[in-house]
């Protein structure tokens, strides 16, 4: 081989080496871009439009902006990830990072979610998000779920409880004889059997089909809920019981948090607690909204009197305490509860 030859062939070697270093690098990158891709973190939460969807997306800015954009969140309102049995289910089991909703829902994970449903013990939504941000409360509260794969980083006020209807109520003696849906807890089907009638637990999914087939006659719920979902075109009646505070929790699944870093637990606990203090602030001009919009489509509002409250009081008051005692645990959590809302009063 002459030498013209030689310089050729060493050209050849270094410009196929030179090849094979740009191919590495392009088989390579993917890896790099996938270590350096956010985390997802997948949300659910039954309704849409509402508090609770507000919730999700101040959080979910809370944490990308925490986290420089390691964590990024999707956000699955309107039962998107499946029934809210299912969504906690796979929050359990990490298959979804978080879920959103009002604490009766996990009572079938531990009872002690329920007693914020305990009728009587709050004087307005100020008072009960007082009693909820206790720091004693707050975080007993939020520790519930831990054994059961869930992890607590939100608690906030909803609205005042009422009835909506497909007949109008005049009063609470109406709703004798009538079939309401509610939260699948012993505290709420128990309400309805005080008022005479009957409590129908069922997925929030299902509700408006059922309303508009007449296979429920009511929802008890709150005004800026229903009035979002647009329950004024199956049931336009209101009745303002205001006979319990609705709350809402929020829930992460254990299993995923537990895997993250230190700092990135820090920045998920810490955008809970920013979107908890924002969403009631946010919901207080949303729940006005709410109550003009549902006028404004047709819907109608009735108060129940002075008097008529307070007998209604009298009837429900002590459900709090018969439901929670059922249970030691929970009768703890239900003292606290009470302790706590006397001392905020």
């Amino acid at each position: 081989m002459g030498i013209s030859d030689c310089l050729k062939s060493a050209t050849s070697r270094r410009t196929l080496l030179r090849s094979f270093g740009a191919a590495a690098a392009v088989v390579a990158a993917p890896s790099v871009l996938r270590a350096q891709a956010p985390m997802v973190m997948k949300i659910g939460t039954p309704t849409i439009n509402d508090n609770q969807h507000q919730w999700m997306k101040i959080f979910a800015e809370a944490i990308e902006k925490g986290s420089d954009g390691k964590l990024k969140a999707e956000l699955y309102p309107a039962s998107q990830l499946g029934s809210t049995p299912r969504m906690i289910e796979g929050a359990q089991f990490g298959a979804i990072q978080a879920v959103v909703l009002p604490p009766e829902f996990l009572a079938g994970v531990d009872s002690r979610f329920e007693v914020l449903g305990a009728p009587g013990l709050f004087k307005d939504t100020a008072h009960a998000e007082r009693t909820l941000h206790d720091p004693d409360f707050y975080k007993t509260f939020l520790a519930i779920g831990e054994g059961r794969g869930l992890k607590g980083i939100g608690l906030y006020t909803s609205a005042p409880m009422m009835i909506n209807s497909r007949t109008k109520l005049q009063g609470v003696d109406d709703i004798a004889g009538k079939k309401i849906r509610v939260l699948a807890s012993a505290m709420q089907t128990e309400q309805l059997k005080r008022m005479r009638a009957t409590g129908i637990p069922m997925p929030l999914s299902e509700v408006m089909p059922a309303l508009q087939q007449g296979t429920i006659d009511g929802v008890m719920s709150v005004l800026p809920v229903i009035s979002a979902m647009r329950y004024y075109d199956a049931a336009k009646y209101v009745l303002e019981t205001h006979h319990a505070i609705v709350t809402v929790t929020s829930v992460v699944s254990k299993l995923w948090f537990d895997k993250l870093s230190k700092d990135l637990q820090a920045v998920v606990v810490a955008a809970g607690e920013k979107a908890d203090k924002d969403v009631y602030e946010w919901n207080i001009a949303f729940g006005e909204a709410q109550q003009k919009a549902w006028l404004a489509a047709g819907g109608e509002v009735t108060p129940v009197s002075k008097a008529e409250q307070d007998e209604l009081m009298k009837l429900l008051l002590p459900i709090g305490a018969e439901v929670a005692g059922r249970r030691p645990q929970t009768k703890r959590l239900y003292d606290l509860l009470v302790k706590t809302a006397a001392k905020t009063a």
